[in-house]
């Protein structure tokens, strides 16, 4: 390989939108990617073993897009040979009545994997300084502010901060963090949205309500740029993953979660002397019946 997608996507310094690829594979091709995926997936499973075992950590993916984008099949290729005892993935939607009761967070603390687990986060936190900045009315759902005009630039420095302090609260206390934004073209959404209306199997993933969003993407762009720089950090990393080609996104994350889980200094659990003495005993009392 040529490529190290653990460094090459990762964000350093203040990213650009405008100059992060959607459609670049490196030197791949798709059949080479696809054979390549099949090997990390068992690479993935036997780290998840020991992160299980091991019961001391946490991984926490979080997986942000834009509509077509390609999250939900990216976790189920990825993550489609861990041990689902040790996975858990929670898709984040429209709040309820009872999560707009509570501040932001609140819902997303009640998600987190204990240790020993990995946690997929589709859509997360982040949709607060997302979908909320496009539509700032939605924050008035949560009944702390009374007008659109409360949502100034301290607001969001605010929601910013907030959110570092969440992540870094995490990192301190066990849990590991990648953040993936899945970089689609506006031109490759298009052609996605149309395969949900043309292909009879794909009617059920199409909304309506895809196309007002779709009317919006270059503001959620603005969006995405200024969320990554505000919470891109050492302790919470972005990765910006080119997803116009889904079998290349889903080859580099997985290598970065891979990556990710190989620094995460994992071990097997020792057993003590005294509980290798009692191993010998039981072989040898099973090996006597």
């Amino acid at each position: 390989m040529d490529i190290n997608f653990s460094d090459d996507f990762l964000v350093k310094g203040k990213f650009s939108i405008k100059n992060a690829s959607t459609e670049y594979k490196g030197k791949l091709t798709k059949e080479e990617g696809e054979k390549l995926l099949i090997l990390e997936k068992v690479k993935l499973r036997e780290l998840q073993e020991i992160l299980y075992s091991d019961g001391s950590q946490s991984l926490l993916v979080v997986l942000q897009a834009m509509d077509a984008a390609g999250k939900d099949s990216m976790i189920e290729h990825v993550f489609g040979g861990v041990n689902p005892q040790g996975c858990n993935v929670i898709s984040f939607k429209t709040p309820s009545s009872r999560e707009y009761s509570h501040d932001f967070l609140w819902r997303h603390y009640l998600a987190l994997p204990k240790k020993g687990m990995i946690g997929i986060f589709n859509r997360s936190h982040y949709e607060s300084v997302l979908v909320c900045k496009v539509h700032p009315e939605y924050n008035l759902n949560e009944k702390t502010w009374k007008s659109v005009k409360d949502f100034d630039e301290k607001f969001w420095k605010n929601r910013y901060e907030s959110i570092r302090n969440f992540e870094k609260h995490l990192t301190d206390n066990g849990t590991t963090i990648v953040k993936i934004f899945l970089n689609v073209s506006k031109d490759e959404q298009k052609k996605r949205l149309l395969d949900r209306i043309n292909e009879q199997e794909k009617n059920w993933k199409f909304s309506a309500a895809d196309l007002p969003e779709r009317a919006l993407f270059d503001k959620y762009m603005e969006c995405y740029e200024t969320a990554i720089n505000e919470t891109s950090k050492d302790y919470a990393p972005w990765y910006v993953l080119p997803a116009d080609n889904k079998w290349f996104a889903r080859v580099a994350a997985i290598q970065i979660i891979i990556d990710t889980l190989k620094k995460m200094n994992l071990n097997y659990p020792k057993l003590s002397a005294e509980d290798k003495s009692e191993l010998q005993g039981a072989k040898k009392q099973l090996e006597s019946e």
